[in-house]
């Protein structure tokens, strides 16, 4: 059975915290990605995420994809696809960078 479409901020750092092997997915722009990130995060604009399916597979063979965005909606309609191209092992990050820095890591920069 698949794990849940959306995953909270809090969970994602419990999990990172306990040693489980995630990989933290940005979808945004690299523009956005340089004014914030998540220490760890591989950056994946959306656009370019079919031409990166192979390497995604493979990530998501050895841990879960945590894929995030600004608020969570891009992130969100990534996970989707994913999982219609067959891949189970991806969560979106609920409310995005957006809401990993209010909640778990206010050094992230808000934008």
């Amino acid at each position: 059975m698949a794990a849940p479409l959306e995953v909270d901020p809090q969970e994602v750092k419990k999990r990172l915290a306990s040693g489980e092997k995630i990989h933290l997915i940005d979808v945004r722009e690299p523009h956005e990605f340089a004014q914030a990130k998540i220490e760890g995060a591989t950056l994946v604009p959306m656009r370019s995420v079919p031409g990166e399916l192979q390497d995604l597979d493979a990530r998501a063979d050895e841990g879960t994809l945590i894929v995030y965005c600004h608020h969570g909606v891009r992130s969100l309609n990534v996970v989707n696809w994913l999982r219609e191209q067959g891949i189970d092992a991806c969560q979106s990050m609920a409310g995005g960078i957006d809401a990993w820095s209010l909640r778990v890591d206010p050094s992230v920069p808000r934008y």
